[in-house]
C-alpha cells in the first residue's frame, strides 16, 4: 500500500495571495513524464513543475517512478500498469488509494485527470476539480451530470465544453508544453507526418491516402496497442502501405521532437470532436505547420492560413498540403509560444483554482436583527 505522511484534516482557508497545497492526482497507467506515449501524463508533468517553480506546494499522486520537481510524489502502483490500459480495475484501485491520500494530507485542492477519481470527491474536505481530457460524448456526459455539484471542470478548450454548458464548469484552460524544449527547424524535408493513435477517430488512413494524392511520403508514427487499434490497422493501415509509407512506431520524447521538426507538414485528419489535440501544438512549435479537418479544438489551436490549414472534408486536403509547405515556420514557433506556454496553461489554473477558494475567504456576514 503507499504511505505518505499524515496530517490533520482542515477546511481549507487559503489567504488570496499564499502559496497553494495542491494535490496533483494523474491517471495510472503511465509514467510522469511518459516514456512514449501519454499525452495527458504529459500535460501533468508540465503543470506540475510550473506550479512548483512558482512557489505552490504539490503533492503529485501517481504511478511507477516519476521525473518532475513535485513537492512530493506519492505512487500507488510500483509500476504503471501500462499493459492493462483501457481495463477499469487498475484506475479504480488508483482511485482508492488516492483516497486513502488526500484523507491523510491537509490540501487547499484537488486536482483530479482520472475518470474514477471524482467518484469520491463528495467525501473529500478540499474541492476537487478535474481537468476534462476526453469528449462530452453521452455516456461521459451523464456521468459528469450526475456527480452534480461535487466536483469542478475546466475544460482543455472551448469546443469541448460546448455541448453541454450546464455542467459545472470553471473555465477553460488550453494545454501547454514547454516551448524551449521543442527544437526549430525552418527548412523542411520532403515528407507529411501523422502522430497519434491508430484509431478510426485519429483517421491515419485518410493521412496516407492525403500525402498520396499530394505526391509525398508519409511517416507515421503512434501507438497501436488496444484491441480497436490493431483491428483498424489490419482494416485500415495494412492495404495502403507502400514505398511511400514508413511505419515508425511509438515515438518516445527524443523521437518525436526530431520527426516533428524534418516534417513538412503534420497531417490531423480527426473524424471525432477532438477536445485539444496536443501533437498539433508540439508540432507547430518545431516550426511545421499543421493540415487538418475542422473538428473539435482545431480551430481554436491552430491559425487556419497562418499556423496551418484547416478544411472540412477529406477531399480537400492534397491541395491543403502544399498550401501549408509555404507558410511560415517562425509563425507555428510564435504561435505556440504566445498561446500555449507551460506558464499560461499554469497561471489558468492558479486563477480557476482562487476563483473556486474565493468563497471559503469571504467573512461570514452576521444576521441583522430588527429591533421592534
Amino acid at each position: 500500500m503507499p504511505t505518505t505522511s499524515t496530517s490533520t484534516r482542515v477546511l481549507p482557508t487559503p489567504s488570496p495571495d499564499r502559496p497553494l497545497r495542491i494535490a496533483m492526482v494523474a491517471p495510472p497507467y503511465f509514467s510522469i513524464p511518459p516514456k512514449g506515449y501519454g499525452g495527458i501524463e504529459a500535460v501533468v508533468a508540465d503543470l506540475v513543475d510550473e506550479l512548483v517553480a512558482d512557489g505552490h506546494h504539490v503533492t503529485l499522486i501517481g504511478a511507477g517512478p516519476h521525473g518532475t520537481k513535485a513537492t512530493e510524489y506519492v505512487s500507488t502502483f510500483d509500476e504503471p500498469p501500462s499493459r492493462k490500459l483501457g481495463e477499469p480495475l487498475p484506475e479504480v484501485v488508483h482511485a482508492a488509494r488516492v483516497a486513502q491520500i488526500v484523507e491523510r494530507g491537509n490540501f487547499d485542492i484537488v486536482h483530479d485527470h482520472t475518470l474514477a477519481g471524482p467518484l469520491l470527491a463528495r467525501a473529500t474536505v478540499a474541492p476537487t476539480v478535474v481537468t476534462m481530457h476526453g469528449p462530452l460524448e453521452p455516456d461521459p456526459l451523464e456521468y459528469y451530470r450526475a456527480l452534480g455539484g461535487t466536483v469542478h471542470l475546466i475544460g482543455i478548450s472551448d469546443a469541448q465544453r460546448r455541448p453541454a454548458p450546464d455542467l459545472p464548469w470553471l473555465g477553460t484552460v488550453h494545454n501547454g508544453i514547454r516551448v524551449e524544449t521543442f527544437p526549430f527547424q525552418p527548412k523542411k524535408e520532403n515528407f507529411a507526418l501523422f502522430m497519434g493513435r491508430f484509431h478510426p477517430q485519429k483517421a491515419p488512413h485518410l493521412a496516407i491516402d492525403a500525402a498520396r494524392a499530394a505526391g509525398m511520403p508519409i511517416t507515421l508514427a503512434g501507438k497501436c496497442q488496444e484491441p480497436v487499434e490493431k483491428a483498424y490497422f489490419e482494416a485500415e493501415i495494412a492495404p495502403r502501405i507502400g514505398p511511400d509509407v514508413s511505419l515508425f512506431g511509438v515515438a518516445d520524447a527524443v523521437a518525436k521532437r526530431q520527426l516533428y521538426r524534418r516534417a513538412a507538414c503534420l497531417l490531423f485528419p480527426i473524424c471525432w470532436e477532438e477536445p485539444f489535440g496536443l501533437v498539433m501544438v508540439e508540432a507547430m512549435a518545431c516550426g511545421t505547420p499543421v493540415v487538418a479537418l475542422r473538428r473539435g479544438s482545431v480551430p481554436e489551436v491552430v491559425r487556419d492560413g497562418v499556423t496551418g490549414v484547416v478544411v472540412d472534408s477529406p477531399d480537400e486536403l492534397p491541395a491543403a498540403i502544399e498550401a501549408a509547405r509555404v507558410l511560415s515556420p517562425q509563425a507555428c514557433r510564435d504561435h505556440v509560444a504566445t498561446s500555449f506556454s507551460t506558464e499560461r496553461m499554469a497561471h489558468g489554473y492558479v486563477a480557476a483554482y482562487r476563483k473556486l477558494l474565493a468563497p471559503m475567504q469571504e467573512p461570514a456576514v452576521p444576521a441583522v436583527r430588527s429591533v421592534a
